[in-house]
């Protein structure tokens, strides 16, 4: 179907300038149970688009089943930054660096790109101190530092490690179809930010995908066991996939005993239920970074499984106060309150 002519998705998250809708952010939403079967949906959860950085949890999944982590002595927290999207701060350049020296490699060898840290602090101490930012730096560091040591492993093209058709990219496109249940052949490859290629997925599938890292039963032993080992390292270093002030960090630091969550650029978020096997994924169709968490927020809210009082100290995801540069309060953003009426109660 033509993007230009198909049926909008509905509002998912408002902002007001006083009384007045300004603007809004719409998107689909998918939570599918541990049969895949939807529990509940809004808009077109069929709509193709790519995962972005919610699909570091499955591009980990061949160094795991390769047996590299063992040889090499990866701790949980390593595992945990090559799934992460970090901000640069000095605990994740410690463990990318420490990922490098156990094989062998320097930052020399990251082709992720260059990029500042996240946070203004650590941005303007580089820049007072004269120092350019490296590969090292960029948020995907961790998940390319994962990259380099399946090479290592298997004795593969360092230089080449990027390309579509490296054997490693062909085992995460391979493992990528079987967990998202989506035809390999049916995977649109594009580039992502960091230059790693990257796939298209319906939403749907990629609700799939998540739910199978929390009930990954019809893999196998060893799946099994890497899929927990993904969901432990993610929930127990959440500091490793985001950093201060991100949300993946602050939710899992409060749901993480039952909830992992995993941004994506361009309006994306994936969720597990660990103990009730359910998978997520959200799309903003604009694009816009933040308004997923909103939306997160809320569907974590609604079903129940913790208490408001646990999660007080994130529901400004939900709702928050649209200030101006003399600190007046001109307006909210909100979520679309009517959308999420049918959200499983899973508490």
């Amino acid at each position: 179907m033509n993007q230009n002519t198909k049926t909008e998705n509905p509002i998912l998250v408002e902002r007001y300038r006083g009384q007045v809708l300004e603007s809004f952010h719409r998107g689909a939403i998918c939570m599918v149970d541990k049969d895949g079967k939807v529990i509940y949906s809004v808009g077109d959860i069929h709509q193709v688009c790519f995962p972005r950085s919610a699909l570091k949890l499955f591009q980990i999944i061949p160094l795991l089943e390769s047996g590299a982590v063992d040889k090499f002595g990866f701790t949980m927290e390593e595992v945990a930054i090559m799934c992460g999207s970090h901000n640069g701060e000095t605990d994740h350049l410690r463990v990318v660096n420490s990922i490098l020296k156990k094989i062998g490699l320097d930052k020399s060898r990251l082709k992720c790109g260059a990029q500042y840290p996240t946070l203004n602090e650590d941005r303007n101490a580089l820049i007072k101190a004269d120092i350019h930012p490296d590969d090292a730096h960029n948020n995907c560091s961790g998940k390319h530092a994962g990259f380099l040591a399946y090479c290592v492993f298997h004795n593969l093209d360092l230089d080449t490690y990027l390309q579509p058709h490296h054997p490693m990219q062909m085992a995460i496109k391979k493992i990528t179809a079987e967990m998202h249940e989506y035809p390999e052949e049916h995977l649109d490859t594009s580039m992502d930010g960091c230059s790693a290629p990257i796939f298209s997925i319906p939403v749907y599938n990629q609700a799939i995908g998540y739910k199978n890292l929390t009930y990954p039963d019809k893999f196998g032993k060893v799946r099994i066991e890497n899929c927990k080992t993904i969901v432990e390292a993610v929930t127990s270093y959440p500091f490793m996939i985001g950093g201060h002030k991100r949300y993946c960090t602050e939710m899992m630091k409060v749901c993480g005993s039952r909830i992992f969550g995993k941004t994506g650029a361009d309006g994306i978020y994936s969720i597990g239920f660990i103990k009730e096997q359910i998978g997520c994924c959200i799309k903003i169709d604009d694009g816009l970074m933040g308004p997923q968490y909103s939306v997160a927020q809320e569907l974590i809210e609604k079903t129940n499984i913790f208490q408001k009082d646990q999660l007080s100290s994130l529901y400004h995801y939900i709702e928050s106060p649209i200030v101006n540069w003399n600190k007046f309060t001109t307006g909210v953003q909100k979520v679309n309150e009517e959308v999420f009426d049918g959200v499983p109660r899973l508490g």
